[in-house]
């Protein structure tokens, strides 16, 4: 998708849900799309089909917040504390795992479709062997309460592609990168311009990292969330995103909205690794483009719906998002 063409994104399908569409990801070289929200259901859809119509696989038992393929199987992940694996070939609940104490907020697989990450707001990450269901690693790096004495939130994770480690983030803006075979922490980092807190009128605090991408060489870490917020009751701070080279612990690039309110929900690296796509929302919804090598904004556009989540598709130029009552498909025409 180079930054020349941009400006000829456009949504080709607008498909409308009842639900609120937290997550969503896509069954790899086909049109498949798996996705969960606000109805407790995780449904297949196919693309391809001249009027897709979503066919459940089953429900959690609360909203479902994150969501993965790997392989033959979908991992999901919700408010209820469950991960479920669900099997494509034969469309139906093959395990479930009471896998945290709180809300899960994030679930990511390796692209070798071996291992899943989850994150919850119990504070800790867990890898599971996505095969057998067995936990191999808990990962404990991130405080349980904020500096002024509020329950924290872990929300975001995110793998190298070649799978050797995981970052997690919270809502104070701390970032972990752990090493997938022994669990141990490698890297710390700091965003703390994403977190903000109201002593005054709210006593409340708002914002976090909401969303993680490591570039496609493994060297840099975006991370996406809120800048400070004047107004916590609707979110009136700018989109923000920083970018790591996180072995130096060095900050090499920031990026806060210039035009965009709201929050970065996800981010992912072009697979040439010159621009980072985000999106996310306050009110409404937006997309954006930052130009990674000239550090500068190449797309600052309104979505049709507040965007929680959205994949690439392989050859970088589309996607599909899932948001507030709609999966929306992106494409660059012409």
């Amino acid at each position: 998708m180079p930054g020349a063409k941009l400006e000829s994104l456009k949504v080709v399908k607008d498909l409308s849900r009842s639900e609120i569409v937290f997550t969503i990801d896509v069954v790899p070289k086909t049109r498949r799309v798996i996705f969960g929200g606000s109805d407790f259901q995780v449904y297949e859809l196919d693309l391809g089909q001249d009027k897709p119509a979503p066919q459940s696989l089953g429900r959690h038992e609360s909203y479902v917040t994150g969501l993965a393929v790997a392989g033959r199987w979908v991992v999901s992940g919700g408010y209820d504390g469950r991960l479920i694996w669900w099997d494509l070939e034969a469309r139906k609940e093959a395990r479930t795992v009471s896998a945290h104490k709180k809300w899960i907020r994030n679930v990511v697989a390796t692209r070798d479709g071996k291992t899943v990450a989850s994150v919850a707001d119990d504070m800790v990450g867990r890898l599971w062997d996505v095969e057998t269901g067995t936990l191999l690693h808990e990962l404990r790096g991130h405080a349980e309460m904020t500096p002024n004495h509020y329950p924290s939130m872990l929300y975001a994770c995110a793998w190298t592609p070649d799978g050797r480690y995981l970052a997690t983030a919270d809502k104070v803006g701390h970032i972990v990168v752990w090493e997938r075979e022994s669990g141990s922490k490698v890297a710390t980092l700091e965003a703390p311009v994403m977190y903000t807190w109201d002593p005054v009128q709210r006593r409340h605090s708002i914002g976090g990292i909401r969303a993680l991408a490591f570039s496609p060489d493994g060297n840099l870490l975006a991370a996406g969330g809120v800048g400070k917020i004047g107004n916590i009751d609707h979110l009136d701070g700018k989109a923000r995103v920083e970018i790591f080279d996180w072995r130096k612990g060095e900050r090499t690039h920031e990026f806060p909205g210039e035009k965009i309110n709201g929050i970065v929900e996800h981010l992912e690296f072009h697979p040439g690794g010159d621009w980072l796509f985000a999106a996310g929302g306050a009110n409404d919804g937006f997309v954006m483009a930052f130009d990674v090598r000239a550090k500068s904004v190449l797309l600052q556009e309104k979505a049709p719906v507040h965007v929680h989540d959205f994949v690439l598709n392989e050859l970088g130029d589309g996607f599909v998002a899932a948001g507030h009552g709609k999966v929306l498909v992106y494409e660059i025409k012409g």
